[in-house]
């Protein structure tokens, strides 16, 4: 079994709800307990999470074989 095989299995929701999760929970926590250093790295952190999700989702195997089935639609 692949190491990303679980990653494959995934849907296109769920694989939104991952990128996403950690951005909003650190976006609660800052309206929770306000401006700190421990904020704003969450945030940081979860921002560079949900960039690095959404500049490799192009990558996934599933992605790629349904940009190839567009393609196909127009020519």
């Amino acid at each position: 079994m692949p190491a990303g095989f679980f990653l494959d299995e995934l849907t296109p929701i769920s694989r939104v709800a991952i990128a996403l999760a950690p951005f909003l929970a650190a976006l609660v926590f800052r309206l929770a307990f306000g401006r700190g250093n421990l904020t704003r790295w969450l945030i940081t952190l979860a921002t560079m999470w949900f960039a690095i999700n959404v500049l490799l989702a192009p990558f996934a195997s599933g992605l790629v074989q349904e940009m190839i089935n567009v393609r196909s639609l127009f020519h």
